[in-house]
């Protein structure tokens, strides 16, 4: 039976011969699919987004929690690039890394919690394909520009521990440049990749993504056409992309610990541990969190995969200041200047 085109509204697809309707999740019946082909769809020009929950109830209690979390990542990132800008001795290669990592940590929530949070206020759960495809390719972009941020900042622990005399020879202002801004070119390469691929999908009636924002994986698991090309890119460049900082992270620290370990005194060792700590924190939370999400394909995302998606979209973002400001006695001590200057 063909259905002849009609709009899609609260969920309904309507016809005088085909009714197609959804439940409160926006999820169609499997008998409503079964004569899908050669089926003239009306294409999908907004996505409903349901939340963490889908109900109202506990979604009060979670915007909430997104807006604390927000506000304190903006805050406490900020705060480390205005200690970092305002003190001279916090002008060397590592913190100027640090200052870049705060600057996509503040960028990386902005794109998804605002309108999370807006639309929560307004009682709206709708994000425009437009908006929705902007989300994807900015949370594409930040996210890999956060591993290779940390991949970077493996390499500078190593060089100050494995060749500390050569330090500010291998490490020069215009090599740690070119190192962010090559970053920045190669996500930004990868993120229009994926968002190419993605528009060139159909998304028909079924338009109701169970997540606070456009997460390409849901956004996926509604398509209606062929999805091959983009899992296989997921598996292939987007491998590449996730395994390149990876590696370097790995190898980095490899020759980290087998110098550290030749250092005769115990306290030696703890000094130069110490400068890793915060860094091999950081990089556990982000690829813990990122191993368990991205590395299947998105025909198998789950709700718990959605949870753990919060771990470094918000709650990353927000821990990394303190992270580096408690185990670090220079940052500390900038925005102890800053504190008593106010």
């Amino acid at each position: 039976m063909n259905c002849p085109k009609s709009s899609v509204k609260h969920g309904i697809h309507r016809d005088e011969n085909c009714v197609k309707a959804t439940d409160n999740t926006g999820s169609f019946s499997e008998s409503s699919w079964a004569d899908m082909d050669g089926v003239n769809q009306t294409m999908v020009t907004e996505f409903i987004l349901l939340g963490l929950t889908g109900q109202s109830e506990k979604d009060e209690v979670v915007f909430g929690m997104f807006l604390w979390m927000y506000l304190v990542t903006i805050s406490g990132n900020l705060l480390i690039i205005l200690a970092i800008s305002c003190d001279p001795r916090l002008h060397t290669p590592m913190y100027f890394f640090l200052a870049s990592l705060s600057s996509v940590d503040i960028s990386a929530p902005s794109v998804i919690v605002p309108k999370a949070l807006v639309n929560h206020m307004l009682g709206s759960k709708s994000i425009s394909y437009t908006g929705c495809m902007t989300q994807i390719y900015f949370f594409i972009t930040f996210s890999n520009m956060d591993g290779f941020l940390l991949s970077v900042m493996a390499y500078d622990r190593y060089v100050a521990i494995c060749h500390p005399l050569h330090y500010t020879m291998m490490m020069r202002p215009r090599l740690c440049v070119l190192l962010v801004a090559i970053s920045w070119v190669i996500t930004n390469l990868h993120a229009l990749l994926h968002t190419l691929l993605m528009v060139r999908l159909t998304f028909c009636s079924h338009n109701a993504v169970r997540h606070f924002f456009c997460d390409p994986y849901p956004i996926l698991k509604l398509s209606c056409s062929d999805t091959f090309i983009n899992d296989l890119m997921v598996f292939t460049v987007g491998g590449v992309i996730f395994l390149t900082p990876f590696s370097c992270i790995v190898v980095s620290y490899v020759y980290i610990f087998s110098k550290v370990l030749k250092i005769p005194s115990a306290r030696g060792i703890r000094k130069a541990l110490s400068t890793c700590g915060s860094h091999l924190t950081v990089v556990s939370l982000f690829y813990g969190a990122i191993l368990g999400i991205y590395m299947h394909p998105s025909s198998t995302y789950t709700v718990q995969d959605t949870v753990a998606t919060v771990i470094f979209t918000v709650v990353t973002p927000m821990v990394n200041p303190f992270i580096y400001s408690l185990r670090n006695h220079d940052i500390k001590g900038a925005l102890r200047k800053i504190i008593l200057r106010s």
